[in-house]
């Protein structure tokens, strides 16, 4: 896996709440904000796909879109 070095510019209000979220979770800010770009991203492909009539054909048994 490559990577790919980003800037992410944060509301100074919102900060200290990514931080403390973070450190909940055991991860560096960096795993955490990486984790929460990918579940959006995966969210919204599939919000994509439902807006396709594609979700019901491809979710598992107990899985929601």
């Amino acid at each position: 896996m490559s990577i790919t070095p980003m800037t992410l510019r944060v509301p100074d209000e919102i900060a200290p709440a990514i931080r403390q979220a973070a450190r909940a979770a055991g991860l560096s800010v960096n795993a955490y904000v990486v984790r929460a770009a990918r579940r959006a991203a995966t969210l919204d492909a599939g919000h994509q796909l439902a807006a396709l009539g594609l979700g019901q054909d491809l979710a598992g048994e107990g899985d929601s879109l």
